[in-house]
């Protein structure tokens, strides 16, 4: 046998094992297909799925440890420094009662207890979404199981992601089926889980700036009596600096050096706690009886209640730990919390009430008049570093959920930097490190002191609290399906508490307490005005997509010519053809010889694996060389650079390929036939030329280029679009040839063609959709729309810049949109 025969029966039998693992695939997907009935779903690669190793993945415990370990600089600053300013902002205004000590310490006691141990450790932490936490992973985790997203983008082939964790309500579960049809037929349900997690987000982010402010201002407050309020505030702006320019670095660096800082730190608390209860006070142990809580509201009444707010501050920074989930991993954070930090900061409230007791006039300054003075110099240095260090736990946080925020499509585009190749989860966003050092430059310049910061700080931290209870409540309900009387009992329970805490922190309103709730309303707003226009935008090309009559007029075209290359043409349609193309076809008259329809897609889920991101489908006929292809990223992953995406993109569609060419051959009992008809759905078994809408299910009428529909063309500020244009970007020669091409007789012949055209050029294209008002709109979407919209859209970055596409072989289409 020659060289070139041998090549042959290589050839052979590489096509037989694939269609031997083709067949193998179907049949093992042909239970999933058949739920799958919607005929404008992007078929063969939905079935190609591994189960790739997920954040729920099993952990060594070396790794383990060493994540618990970490977790100590990022999660715990806060929380850890809490001892600072507690007992002076409980009684602002002296101990009044030797036996008020023990009812607030009582009341530290149980609150530690009530919230950071058993809603957050035990309860709320595995509330994860694939290991991630927050606001935004509460409501994308009630988006992959409840259908209350407010953009219609789901897919069937979504379901059967590996990280997907889906599981459908059976029949014995009847109550938890019933909310969950109820919730996805009320609009007003979804827009109320929307603006909780917008809202969630938004005190986070605000607590994300009180938090540096507070914790470093205390620390530094211990030399105020030397220097004088004016030196603290200039020295803490100074040190806030140098804290967020070392954000840049990552979490994973940054807490590796912390780590050890607050280790010591809670070694220092804890060992002069428990000098401070021998030395002292035994007897405040009695504090573990609660009775002395009813005593202490008893003598005290209103002002008890309003002495809360004071108390609520030693478990702030506890909303840090589902919040920084996504850097580590829950058994990490149970580990590290419940052996070092819960008996640490116990120790160190107990040993301070001891000391207050003999001492109740030192009560302004308990921290640092109750040290040992050997070792108050060395307490104060460590104590101004776990301060800075506290300001970490928050900004890790807060970077998280903006960055989930973002891929969801509630956040203006910034600028997001994975910085750990082992954790998908931390990241680094540059536009809002900077505005948070500004914030806390004005928070610590305007109040001074922690008292006046104070009253600011619990408010944002309550209100997160409760919107987490509100929301994993739901969760228990409908997907873990807990029996209703814990999911009533965790309710009332933590969102009594909760609700009594805010109570009292509200009634500090006028006093710096309006700052967080302003900020939160205000975020909230500018979120919820780019994610309305966002949804709106995509209901728009929705309702415009491109006919299959279209195509077929522009392949008889004559006037519409090909030229060599590949070009990918990006939009957020996932469900069709964008309007965006026949505006392209109106000024142009030219498309590149093979052309990819690329749609983004942000998944509810944290992560897909590499094998799972790219789904195509051929438009009509094979010589058309038109794909659509779906790009799928979790929120927490990273955007490749450029040529490793064209790459992977180029060698997926060439996978499709084969795999498509073998699914026609299995379903006509043929190994050798080739065909250029339209593409064969195989989830529902039959052939179509007709759109379906994926949302309603509803057939959709052609709409041809000339549609009622108003999209008018815009040139303003972005590339003119001509073919002069298109043959004179990179790759790109002037030659041209009519919109068919000669038929392709096989996929090894498809594939020789598109590794031609690769190597004369990939040219990306993308819609710069100018998006305004209908004049016939209300004034309110005038204002949103033309004016608070447009705003941020100038000036946060654009959408190539979000998506790494090389500017030197970008060209934007312009449009205009009214919506």
């Amino acid at each position: 046998m020659n060289g070139g025969e041998a090549d042959q029966v290589k050839i052979e039998e590489e096509k037989e094992t694939m269609k031997n693992d083709t067949e193998k695939k179907l049949k093992d997907r042909k239970v999933s297909w058949a739920k799958l009935r919607r005929v404008d779903s992007l078929n063969l690669e939905a079935g190609r799925v591994t189960m790739a190793e997920n954040n729920h993945s099993k952990m060594g415990w070396s790794m383990t440890l060493m994540l618990a370990f970490q977790s100590i600089g990022i999660v715990y600053g806060d929380i850890g420094t809490s001892p600072l300013y507690v007992y002076a902002s409980t009684f602002t205004d002296g101990i009044k009662n030797n036996d008020d000590i023990l009812g607030v310490l009582s009341l530290i006691i149980y609150t530690i207890v009530l919230i950071p141990m058993l809603k957050y450790v035990f309860i709320v932490l595995w509330a994860n979404d694939n290991g991630n936490g927050g606001a935004f992973a509460l409501y994308s985790l009630i988006c992959r199981h409840i259908n209350v997203s407010l953009a219609p983008n789901q897919q069937p082939e979504d379901m059967e992601l590996s990280n997907y964790n889906l599981e459908i309500p059976s029949t014995k579960q009847k109550r938890a089926h019933r909310l969950k049809q109820k919730l996805e037929k009320s609009h007003f349900a979804r827009i109320l889980l929307l603006l909780l997690a917008i809202m969630g987000t938004s005190m986070v982010i605000g607590d994300g700036i009180l938090t540096p402010s507070i914790s470093v201002l205390s620390a530094v407050s211990g030399i105020s009596k030397s220097l004088g309020q004016d030196a603290v505030v200039g020295i803490t702006v100074a040190i806030l600096i140098v804290l967020f320019a070392m954000q840049r670095f990552g979490t994973d660096k940054v807490g590796a050096l912390f780590a050890p800082i607050i280790l010591i730190w809670f070694a220092f608390i804890g060992g002069i706690g428990i000098y401070n209860l021998f030395k002292y006070d035994v007897g405040v142990l009695r504090a573990f009886n609660p009775k002395y809580i009813v005593d202490y509201f008893k003598r005290n009444g209103k002002d008890g209640w309003l002495s809360l707010g004071g108390v609520f501050l030693c478990i702030t920074g506890s909303e840090a730990m589902f919040a920084d989930l996504g850097h580590f991993s829950v058994r990490a954070i149970q580990i590290s919390f419940t052996c070092i930090t819960f008996p640490a900061i116990l120790a160190a409230y107990i040993g301070q009430a001891a000391f207050l007791r003999k001492f109740p006039e030192k009560v302004a300054d308990t921290f640092y008049d109750s040290i040992p003075d050997p070792l108050y110099w060395p307490t104060f240095v460590v104590a101004v570093a776990a301060a800075i260090i506290a300001s970490q736990a928050m900004i890790s946080g807060a970077f998280s959920i903006i960055s989930q925020a973002l891929s969801l499509g509630c956040f203006p585009r910034v600028k997001v930097v994975h910085t750990s190749v082992k954790h998908h989860g931390q990241v680094y966003i540059p536009e809002v490190n900077y505005m948070f050092m500004i914030g806390c430059i004005i928070v610590c310049a305007a109040f001074k002191t922690t008292d006046n910061i104070s009253h600011a700080y619990g408010i944002a931290v309550v209100g997160d609290m409760l919107i987490t209870t509100t929301l994993v409540s739901l969760i228990m309900l409908v997907i873990w399906k807990k029996s209703l009387w814990m999911v009533i009992l965790f309710f009332f329970t933590f969102g009594f508490t909760e609700i009594v805490y805010f109570s009292s922190q509200i009634t500090k309103f006028t006093g710096g307490g309006y700052f967080p709730i302003v900020l939160a309303m205000f975020l909230t707003i500018v979120m919820g005005i780019w994610h309305y226009v966002h949804k709106e935008r995509y209901m728009f090309e929705l309702n415009n997509k491109v006919s299959s009559e279209f195509l077929r007029e522009l392949a008889t075209n004559t006037h519409v010519h090909r030229v060599p290359g590949i070009g990918f043409l990006y939009s957020e349609l996932v469900q069709g053809i964008p309007p965006i193309f026949p505006h392209l076809i109106s000024n142009v008259q030219s498309i590149h010889s093979v052309l990819v329809f690329v749609s983004i897609k942000t998944i509810p889920v944290s992560n897909v694996a590499s094998e799972e991101r790219f789904l195509f489908r051929q438009v009509e006929s094979r010589e058309y060389r038109i794909f659509r292809c779906v790009v799928r990223r979790g929120y927490n992953d990273a955007v490749e650079e450029p040529l490793q995406f064209e790459s992977q993109l180029i060698q997926n569609l060439k996978r499709f390929i084969q795999q498509e060419n073998f699914m026609i051959d299995v379903n006509e009992g043929n190994t050798n036939v080739t065909t250029t008809t339209e593409q064969l759905v195989p989830i529902s078994g039959k052939e179509s030329s007709t759109e379906m809408d994926d949302v309603s299910g509803k057939e959709v009428k052609p709409r041809l280029s000339n549609s009622s529909n108003r999209i008018i063309p815009s040139y303003g500020g972005v590339s003119h679009v001509s073919s002069d244009s298109i043959r004179s970007l990179p790759g790109s020669v002037t030659k041209s040839s009519n919109f068919f091409a000669p038929i392709v007789q096989g996929p090894e012949e498809e594939i020789k063609f598109i590794d031609k055209e690769m190597e004369k050029g990939v040219v990306y294209m993308i819609g710069e959709a100018e998006v305004v008002a209908h004049p016939n709109s209300s004034i309110l979407n005038k204002i949103v729309v033309n004016y608070a919209y447009r705003f941020l859209r100038k000036n946060f970055r654009q959408g190539e810049d979000s998506m790494a596409i090389p500017h030197k072989r970008l060209l934007k289409i312009g449009m205009t949109y009214e919506i």
